[in-house]
């Protein structure tokens, strides 16, 4: 048995008084969070200020110290004139914003000065009530599940609140002694309340082998996978499907609009069809979600390794022709879904390179084309005439990678997997590959293999 960190989230179904409290404590913590912020940002400038005209640097303004207790001590001694109705809410929603603002300024601060690898983290910016998502976080005090039955959660100074399913499936390892709640987060998101526990949990190191062996996935916009078993998993488009009925609020909306005022000054006619444009895009989110967690949890369940590329997501959604459908594909989530599912039951994951020609190169012999454009979804290798779709291609590609390094694939059906926590070995490099799918010094998952 291993012991991982793992969410189980729930939706709730608060009262009116409920659903005001729960949004006066993510309002107190978006509180706190800001008035640190204020503080600290007013003495950077400050003391920049005084850097401008020459002042010596033992004469400048003392430095704020932004560490979680500090920014506590202070916010404890002016929270009577700050904000004088914090007894209404539990403190500790005000120490997670604290504690929220010191992590995001210390990682500001690493990465500035080279502590931190990878890309640049910016420097906080002010939490709004409109843009971003209310959420609120119980670190001590009376808040999990209830014994007495399985469809309420407890929360400090708010109370039992009725969930919208069933907590068994937590409440049975809780009660078994396998898991245990570290802290819960609530959340205004997709137009409800949820409470997202985080779970200590006792997990197998791995789980029996498949007959599965390895299996490439390649992701993409015409099918949302190709495996190299043959399979195509469709795409089902959900938000193609929800773009005539959008049109229509949205259309709607734009006549009901009145100028010269705010969107919450709007009247009950435009705030209708708001809500359910609202409501469609949730029941996309959720669609999309479901569907991606039924085929990583396939994926996971019948083969023992899993190839996938590294795609740069955020690139290709640059080409304005293509990115609303490559941002309802959720290439991304599956990356994340599959890294840490094959990491909980003892599975192989590896990540090609994202410069890997996986679509170019022939599956059979192994020669590169020099050009293969993106309309042209037939491949054809002019050195031993094979002829097939093209993403089947790459995806035959991708579980080669495993096969001609041996990897886990080499493996028969009952074969002992790794220990421990069932990793699998890292993967030689094979010719085509240039590097690892974790550059620039970062680290790969548990369970993850590099193939490089």
């Amino acid at each position: 048995m291993t012991s991982v960190i793992q969410a189980y989230r729930f939706a709730l179904d608060p009262t009116d008084a409920q659903a005001e409290a729960l949004s006066s404590h993510c309002g107190g913590q978006r509180k706190a969070f800001n008035w640190g912020l204020d503080r600290i940002k007013t003495n950077l400038s400050q003391r920049e200020a005084e850097r401008s005209y020459d002042v010596p640097e033992d004469q400048l303004t003392p430095s704020v110290n932004w560490s979680a207790y500090s920014l506590r001590k202070d916010w404890n001694a002016a929270k009577h004139e700050v904000a004088p109705w914090w007894a209404n809410n539990s403190k500790e929603v005000y120490t997670s914003g604290l504690a929220n603002l010191a992590s995001g300024l210390k990682n500001w601060s690493d990465s500035k000065t080279g502590k931190r690898r990878g890309r640049k983290v910016r420097f906080p910016r002010f939490k709004s009530k409109h843009r971003d998502t209310p959420s609120c976080t119980f670190t001590t005090g009376a808040f999990g599940l209830v014994d007495s039955d399985r469809r309420h959660v407890k929360l400090p100074k708010i109370g039992l609140v009725r969930t919208h399913e069933s907590t068994r499936k937590l409440a049975r390892h809780v009660e078994s002694g396998r898991a245990r709640i570290r802290s819960a987060t609530v959340s205004f998101r997709r137009r409800r309340w949820q409470v997202s526990f985080s779970v200590e949990i006792d997990r197998p190191t791995s789980d029996p082998p498949t007959c599965g062996g390895t299996v490439g996935v390649d992701v993409g916009v015409k099918d949302l996978a190709v495996l190299s078993t043959g399979e195509t998993v469709p795409n089902p488009k959900h938000l193609d499907a929800a773009q005539r009925e959008l049109r229509r609020l949205q259309r709607r909306t734009s006549r009901r609009w009145t100028p010269g005022t705010r969107p919450d000054e709007q009247s009950r006619r435009w705030q209708k069809p708001q809500d359910r444009i609202r409501r469609l895009h949730a029941d996309v989110a959720n669609a999309r979600q479901d569907g991606l967690h039924q085929l990583s949890s396939r994926l996971v369940s019948e083969f023992d390794t899993v190839v996938i590329e590294e795609l740069n997501v955020a690139g290709m959604l640059r080409n304005r022709a293509l990115s609303r459908a490559i941002a309802d594909v959720g290439m991304g989530e599956l990356a994340r879904q599959l890294t840490y599912k094959t990491g909980w039951y003892g599975r192989g994951l590896v990540v090609a390179d994202r410069w890997y020609p996986s679509s170019k190169t022939c599956s059979a012999c192994g020669v590169v084309k020099t050009k293969l454009r993106l309309w042209q979804r037939t491949f054809h290798c002019d050195a031993c005439d094979l002829s097939l779709d093209r993403d089947y291609n790459a995806a035959r590609n991708l579980a080669n990678l495993v096969e001609v390094s041996g990897g886990t694939s080499s493996q028969s059906c009952g074969a002992t997997l790794n220990e421990p926590a069932g990793n699998p070995p890292k993967t030689a490099t094979p010719s085509g590959v240039q590097g690892s799918g974790y550059r620039n010094g970062k680290t790969a998952p548990d369970g993850v293999a590099k193939a490089a």
